[in-house]
């Protein structure tokens, strides 16, 4: 020992020596969170949802191909770590910056930096910006042109939602990425990440019990960073026992006693908070009710804040249906004033109670539909019997024919209110609920019997009203919109595809017959963090997708699968052996295909656990019959029936894929597959089709062995001069003619129930 204390006295180490000595010091003496920050997108746990198997963001780092992004989420989710992830594996110089230290002046010297290595070395520059909702507008300001230029690559990471606390210029520029709170297994792995870790405790001899670990996991609270810190503080103030360290239950709840709720009264987490809290009384949910204003309540929201909102609530969505809320709740924020906390939660609890267990109605809101007609339309008259008689009755006849209700049966009598031009408009609706439905039916008879009084008063008026184009613009403009509200058919199923899926914008979607790219352009607007897979048949269908896609961001693409369904397992595990699909949606994907079950199979395999299918196929078995286009009474002999005969025929043939099934068959499969959930719906879609030359001359060509015309299967069952004639008959009856149309469609949906 005095030997080596000789040596380091005597010897005069250099100034790397004393560097290195005072490097790995400053990284023991690092908190544990830092200690163990993962370097590389393999050691990284959780947010799957934005950097699994497939995603756009795993994509870019590993292609080193990213854009400006901004990392948005609770404390503890990863955001920095994901930062110095990047900053090991990209080839561009990276330099870090933290808002909160960082001014103007620091920005200037990194964008010199990166002008300098643009200029001199090619290279471009990563400015990662920590807590950049900090930066003021001037500091936004002054980032935004090196962002817009290329100059720096911006990624920023924030608590606050960066649409409210970044700058929209630099938003626009950027792709966001929500973070979320870790899941308790995600806790768990970092856990034992830590104490087996050389760089945590992997060199010590440590024992967390489980209903420890259990108690660290579950008022962490999703945040990884809280978690390692209450570990830390376990581990290191326990003395060992015998060389073991030993965390029981008793010592996890000293270090960690308190969940952190997250909440902040001016951000993101108060907003949601307060619109969860309304939301579940608008749903007459009393339980969630109470689970919310719990949590506003703990992370010590204003309880005049909520009262405030409770009473807009009893006027908005309880109003009429029952009066008294409004009074209740009146009278609870008013007791609340006089008490306080803490007893003062009973009546909080009181009035949140009563509004979520109370019959519901928004007819209140007919105020704001007559607000509109006011600012919106021409301003009416008053009805001269219903302007002020005690002024000048006598000079103008204001007030006469007025009738007065009190001398009437049940102090009411017909009579108009609205100005002319507004006569037979309607603002309020009552609902079925509460109060409301007892007054309904009355509200709609005394309509019934305005509107009578209103014919039998001035004839011409009247008429003008009533036949004349009505002065309802509220209503034409509904028309328009329900007319117009699909472009074509194929709108409607493609609405209908995507509304049984719920997609959100990480997941993967597999269109397994993108044709023209109806539903993966579609799917493209609505997983812009996730990714979508286009399966074509051929190469022609291939090349005009891709031509399609080449005008968007290389990241933004559909990535088109040129083959069919055949060889698409293979593919897929080519790219990426772990791809698993949130979504399987397809129009006519597997109608025409032989080995049906193989491909519904194949499905099964590729959807992620909670994944769903959503598909719509033409049921050809039930398409359109042509012989029930025309009367084919006038047909000679038999030749009529024989036509039925060899169209049916065409539709019971069990060998072609196209018309062996139905929608119970497809079902079938689905479930055979080990597919849950799976619901069939069939619709017949009915439309105005023109019969022209070209439709006649396709089905009556003669055809050939592979391609089977309408006369391939007449000509089974008569000769050429009868078919002559049926082709004559056809001609005659359709040629320029207008038809209705039948096709019936299946929409297939199903799942793998979490797998």
């Amino acid at each position: 020992m005095s030997e080596q204390r000789h040596s380091r006295t005597a010897g005069s180490p250099s100034p790397d020596l004393f560097e290195a000595g005072r490097q790995a010091e400053k990284e023991q003496n690092q908190p544990l969170a830092a200690r163990l920050r993962p370097e590389s997108l393999e050691e990284f746990v959780g947010q799957d949802h934005i950097l699994g198997p497939g995603r756009l963001l795993r994509r870019a780092i590993q292609a080193d191909q990213l854009s400006s992004l901004i990392f948005y989420g609770p404390p503890g989710t990863g955001k920095t770590t994901l930062a110095h992830v990047i900053a090991n594996t990209t080839r561009s110089h990276f330099i870090i910056i933290n808002a909160v230290l960082a001014g103007v002046a620091a920005i200037r010297a990194a964008i010199d930096n990166a002008q300098e290595r643009r200029d001199l070395h090619r290279q471009r520059t990563i400015l990662f910006v920590d807590e950049v909702h900090r930066f003021n507008k001037a500091q936004q300001d002054a980032l935004l042109p090196w962002v817009e230029n290329g100059t720096v690559i911006l990624v920023g990471a924030t608590t606050e939602n960066p649409y409210f606390s970044v700058n929209r210029p630099l938003v626009s520029r950027s792709r966001l990425f929500q973070l979320k709170p870790l899941d308790p297994e995600a806790l768990r792995t970092v856990a034992r990440h830590a104490l087996d870790h050389p760089r945590g405790y992997g060199e010590w001899d440590v024992l967390v019990e489980k209903d420890a670990l259990d108690h660290l996991v579950d008022v962490a609270n999703g945040d990884a960073r809280s978690l390692l810190n209450a570990l830390e503080l376990a581990v290191e103030t326990t003395p060992a026992d015998g060389g073991r360290i030993r965390i029981d239950l008793a010592v996890a709840e000293e270090s960690i006693q308190k969940r952190a709720v997250l909440y902040d009264k001016e951000g993101d987490y108060h907003f949601d908070t307060i619109s969860a809290f309304i939301k579940s009384m608008r749903g007459s949910d009393p339980d969630a009710t109470m689970y919310w204003l719990a949590r506003m309540v703990y992370a010590g929201e204003d309880p005049g804040f909520i009262f405030r909102r409770m009473l807009i609530f009893a006027s908005e969505d309880v109003g009429a249906a029952d009066p008294q809320s409004l009074q209740l709740v009146a009278a609870a924020a008013g007791a609340f004033d006089r008490v306080g906390l803490p007893e003062g939660r009973f009546h909080l609890a009181q009035a949140a109670l009563q509004l979520a267990t109370a019959p519901k109605s928004n007819s209140v809101l007919a105020f704001f539909d007559a607000l509109t007609a006011v600012e919106s339309e021409r301003e009416g008259e008053v009805p001269n019997h219903l302007k002020d008689a005690s002024r000048d009755s006598e000079g103008f006849g204001h007030g006469a024919n007025y009738l007065y209700p009190h001398s009437y049966r049940d102090h009411w009598v017909a009579q108009q209110y609205l100005p002319a031009g507004l006569q037979g408009r309607v603002f309020y609706q009552p609902s079925g609920e509460g109060r409301e439905r007892a007054i309904q039916e009355d509200v709609r008879r005394r309509r019934e019997l305005q509107l009578a009084a209103m014919v039998e008063e001035d004839g011409a008026a009247a008429q003008e009203v009533l036949t004349v184009s009505p002065e309802n613009p509220s209503r034409d403009q509904w028309l328009r919109r329900a007319s117009g509200e699909f472009s074509g058919h194929l709108g409607e199923v493609r609405k209908r595809i995507f509304a049984a899926l719920s997609l959100e914008r990480h997941h993967r979607v597999l269109d397994l017959n993108a044709g023209t790219g109806l539903l993966s352009w579609e799917a493209a607007r609505r997983v812009p963090t996730g990714g979508v897979w286009s399966v074509c048949d051929g190469m022609t269908a291939a090349v005009g997708l891709r031509e399609t896609a080449a005008q968007l961001d290389s990241l933004d693409r559909p990535t088109v699968l040129e083959g069919g369904l055949d060889g698409l397992e293979e593919t897929l595990r080519k790219q990426d052996p772990g791809l698993r699909f949130d979504a399987v949606i397809g129009r006519n994907g597997l109608g025409p295909l032989s080995a049906k079950s193989d491909a519904v199979r194949l499905i099964s395999r590729l959807m992620a656990p909670g994944g769903r299918v959503s598909l719509v196929e033409n049921i050809q078995r039930r398409a359109q019959r042509l012989s029930a286009l025309i009367s084919l009474e006038d047909l000679e002999g038999d030749l009529g029936a024989r036509v039925v005969a060899a169209e049916k025929g065409i539709y019971e043939n069990e060998t072609n894929p196209r018309v062996n099934w139905d929608a119970d068959d497809l079902a079938a499969l689905f479930e055979k597959a080990d597919l849950g959930e799976v619901r069939c719906a069939t619709e017949t879609y009915t439309s105005s089709r023109r019969i022209t030359v070209q439709h006649l001359g396709h089905w009556f060509n003669p055809g050939g062995d592979q391609h089977h015309t309408f006369a391939h299967h007449l000509r089974r069952h008569m000769d050429d001069q009868e078919l002559g004639h049926v082709r004559k008959h056809f001609e005659h009856e359709l040629t320029d003619k207008n038809v209705l149309w039948t096709t019936t469609y299946l929409h297939l949906t199903a799942s793998n129930g979490g797998r």
